[in-house]
């Protein structure tokens, strides 16, 4: 592969990603989604406003809800200008059969952002729903949560965040989640296109800890090489 043939990204982006594509990406079967839900990193997705609508018991955390919401809302709709022009020089690299076309997966990105807007310009709704916060530390009891999902952000910025970052912010994870209960990331790879080199050191871990990790196939392979993602039961 070619240097340039990578999706260069400075910082972590914050990211507009609709319900449908969370449950793609995390293979869930939403009809048997129940209990508490928390989305890590969350950025100014969708997925807990339409999760809400459908009657879930869902929230989201991430760094940047201590912004002020029209802040958030004009640094995502940047990065949905950003992105775009990036995905434009790499469309051939990327598997657009679920959306269909470049012009349609911006249109995605921008109503999830509408959605999202909507949802957390509630006064109310941003208290209940919308933690500040970031891993390795999450502002949340231990065992709250029956499902915890971190979406292209752990192993995403493998060049970011070293592995200590990441087994913390796994165990973290762990920790909210109860027993019984599971947690998800997508994808299992860097913005290199390639897959997390500490794989195999963390998984050890995660078993140290007593959890079960494991890997299922994602149905949103959006990202070269993104075939998969992690789980693991508790």
């Amino acid at each position: 592969m070619c240097m340039n043939e990578r999706y260069e990204q400075l910082g972590v982006a914050v990211t507009c990603r609709s319900f449908e594509e969370y449950a793609r990406m995390f293979d869930l079967e939403v009809s048997r989604l129940g209990g508490r839900i928390l989305d890590i990193a969350g950025g100014a997705s969708s997925f807990t406003a339409e999760a809400v609508a459908r009657g879930l018991d869902a929230c989201a955390v991430d760094p940047r809800y201590a912004l002020e919401h029209e802040a958030l809302i004009r640094e995502a709709g940047e990065e949905i200008e950003a992105s775009t022009a990036k995905l434009d020089k790499l469309r051939d690299k990327f598997d657009f059969s679920y959306y269909g076309s470049l012009e349609r997966h911006r249109a995605n990105r921008e109503a999830s952002l509408r959605r999202f807007a909507g949802h957390y310009g509630d006064p109310a709704e941003r208290q209940r729903r919308y933690a500040a916060g970031s891993l390795p530390r999450l502002p949340f009891e231990d065992g709250r949560f029956d499902t915890v999902l971190c979406s292209h952000f752990l192993f995403l910025y493998e060049e970011q965040f070293d592995y200590g970052f990441h087994r913390d912010a796994v165990l973290e994870m762990m920790r909210v989640c109860k027993t019984g209960g599971t947690l998800r990331i997508y994808p299992v790879m860097s913005l290199g296109w390639t897959p997390y080199a500490s794989m195999e050191e963390l998984l050890d871990a995660i078993r140290a800890r007593g959890g079960a990790p494991g890997f299922y196939a994602s149905k949103l392979p959006f990202i070269p090489g993104s075939e998969l993602g992690l789980f693991v039961n508790l």
